[in-house]
């Protein structure tokens, strides 16, 4: 059985063989181009960046970025369609602020989807935390 042994499928989100002029340039720059709040990749150090958007688990890709998730942002399609009816219009808000009772930050919210009438009052909502392979402590040390 000849089984890849490094673990790297995406890095800065194209694939370890996309030798793409496209992919090139987000690595020698840094660019994440799934719809991070900034153009860069934020993952472990905003000046550098590990990059790693998945790795290889039995010759699949797993995702390792939460931010991996937002690419076309199909997760918000898919969320809209479990919290609302057909036909709702509907928006989406990122990183919203959740206060506690005493005003207080409670942390951030990844995704609410808003829906709205004719008029643009909302007239309901839904929340999303988005949450990828999760490794504490030191991340760069497994790559």
């Amino acid at each position: 059985m000849n089984q890849n042994r490094q673990p790297l499928a995406e890095v800065f989100g194209h694939p370890i063989t996309d030798q793409s002029d496209t992919a090139k340039r987000h690595r020698l720059r840094r660019i994440c181009p799934l719809n991070n709040k900034v153009p860069n990749c934020t993952k472990d150090k905003a000046r550098n960046p590990l990059g790693v958007c998945s790795i290889l688990h039995e010759n699949e890709a797993v995702s390792t970025c939460p931010i991996r998730f937002r690419e076309e942002w199909i997760v918000a399609d898919h969320a809209a369609s479990f919290f609302f009816d057909e036909g709702t219009k509907w928006t989406s808000l990122t990183e919203v602020r959740l206060n506690d009772a005493g005003g207080k930050s409670a942390g951030n919210i990844d995704v609410v989807l808003v829906a709205y009438d004719d008029d643009g009052a909302v007239t309901d909502f839904g929340a999303l935390e988005i949450q990828a392979v999760y490794i504490s402590g030191n991340v760069r040390e497994p790559f």
